[in-house]
């Protein structure tokens, strides 16, 4: 292989697909990026069995070929050339890197070895913007249950129907719900894994235009022009988390999204192991106390709007924040829905396209 590339465009495909290299003493190729000319183009790919990344990116090519190298080094020595053209060739599983003021060689290793990256363009089931996926994974990360335990409770439930695409998550604590309006081509359940979506928030970044959706067996990838990402799929079936959401609400709270994330960050300071703090909901503000007896105590106000009765609930304040920057406008609906029961969290817009649910502590 002989090939001439732009060092910031090869060092931005690199930044992508290491993160999912494998530091895996058992199988040391998974430690590696495989290299190889592909279409007029070189694929930089990485893999760690569960999920896999192809990064492509323009090059003149003089000769093709490939070679897996181990990620971290050629990382590292990339990050820090400040030369605009590299030179890069292989033989004999060494790959030389030249430049104006760099000579270098890598020892790399043979490509039959690096693991397969499955392809999974089979059956394409939905295009969408990729700021609209990505802002629905924000939406639905946080709820992710952190335990093994329920393993179909580790990953986010993406209903495809004919209109729009429905992403959910709940640890049991919680429960997210974004709805994004797409065209689909079918319609599929699946789950998605914690970690596959953390890569394609951190991928997706801020790329531009469509990213195409297949899936193939208990498989799944996510296309654009720029890259490829496949996973695995959450075996199992997702509960029916519909039944948690309530239909109706007792009591509805109008505030605005920055005081309310501001104050209820502050209150936090002051909450107690259990990260507890109260919202006691008036007719024209929200009382927010928090108390801890190694720390001291405060009291806040925040202008609001109440319709219907006066509540009171205790809540676990990280999990408020979460929900109140899920918010993408600048009024917040709050919804009591009785004792003991969830509190809902709705952006003040026409669209209600989130939910957020919080189960609050019992008195």
């Amino acid at each position: 292989m002989k090939i001439i590339i732009n060092q910031k465009n090869f060092k931005k495909a690199l930044s992508v697909v290491e993160k999912v290299v494998s530091r895996n003493p058992s199988l040391p190729i998974l430690n590696n990026v495989l290299i190889k000319t592909e279409n007029g183009r070189l694929k930089i790919s990485a893999t760690n069995l569960e999920i896999g990344i192809n990064y492509f990116i323009g090059t003149k090519i003089e000769e093709p070929g490939e070679i897996a190298i181990p990620a971290r080094i050629l990382s590292d020595f990339i990050s820090n050339l400040d030369d605009e053209k590299l030179t890069l060739v292989t033989k004999n599983n060494i790959l030389s890197l030249s430049s104006n003021k760099y000579k270098t060689q890598i020892l790399g290793f043979d490509t039959k070895d690096f693991p397969i990256i499955p392809k999974v363009k089979d059956k394409l089931i939905a295009t969408m913007p990729s700021f609209s996926l990505k802002n629905a994974l924000i939406s639905t990360i946080d709820s992710v249950s952190l335990s093994e335990a329920r393993p179909e409770l580790a990953g986010v439930y993406l209903k495809f129907n004919n209109k729009n695409i429905i992403f959910a998550s709940t640890d049991s604590f919680r429960l997210s719900e974004k709805t994004v309006e797409c065209k689909t081509s079918d319609s599929v359940d699946l789950i998605l894994p914690r970690n596959t979506i953390a890569e394609l928030i951190r991928i997706i970044g801020d790329t531009e235009g469509d990213i195409n959706v297949f899936t193939k067996d208990n498989q799944i990838s996510f296309v654009n022009d720029e890259f490829e990402l496949i996973s695995r799929l959450v075996d199992g079936n997702y509960p029916d988390y519909r039944k948690v959401i309530p239909e109706k609400f007792i009591s509805r709270v109008l505030v605005a999204k920055d005081d309310f994330e501001k104050n209820t960050r502050l209150a936090g300071l002051f909450s107690s192991n259990i990260s507890d703090i109260k919202l006691n909901c008036l007719e024209d503000k929200i009382v927010i106390n928090s108390k801890n007896s190694d720390k001291g105590e405060i009291q806040i106000s925040i202008d609001s709007m109440l319709k219907n009765e006066p509540f009171e609930i205790s809540l676990n304040y990280q999990y408020l924040l979460d929900g109140i920057k899920k918010m993408n406008t600048d009024k917040v609906l709050i919804e009591f829905t009785g004792v003991g029961s969830p509190l809902v969290l709705r952006p003040a817009d026409e669209k209600k396209d989130l939910v957020y649910l919080i189960m609050p502590f019992r008195k």
